[in-house]
């Protein structure tokens, strides 16, 4: 079992949802996050006075699924969150060791 984690710009998740639906995807946790990359800050004009903004609005996708399904979704979430301009995200993947369904106390794949 994977958890995958895609930081994404956020006019990009109606796709992404879209895009997991399309797959079988059941469910997915969505975050607002703040950050930056490569992208940095930018500086944004207010009331005439310019300021620095050094976070960078974004969406955090995160996704469990089993392992034999990560290459397909990472191939998704690149495709329809792609827009070839810097600050598109990036994707990670991670190890889970265990998941449980606190309703029911289902354990593991049964769990997603």
């Amino acid at each position: 079992m994977k958890m995958i984690s895609a930081i994404i710009k956020p006019f990009k998740l109606d796709d992404v949802r879209e895009a997991m639906s399309d797959l079988g995807i059941e469910g997915m946790t969505v975050v607002d996050v703040k950050g930056f990359g490569r992208q940095r800050g930018h500086t944004e004009l207010y009331r005439g006075a310019e300021y620095q903004v050094d976070f960078i609005p974004k969406i955090k996708v995160e996704i469990a699924t089993q392992s034999d399904n990560v290459d397909r979704v990472i191939e998704a979430i690149s495709n329809v969150a792609q827009t070839g301009k810097i600050g598109d995200g990036k994707i990670f993947v991670y190890d889970l060791e265990q998941i449980v369904r606190i309703r029911t106390g289902e354990l593991d794949e049964a769990a997603i």
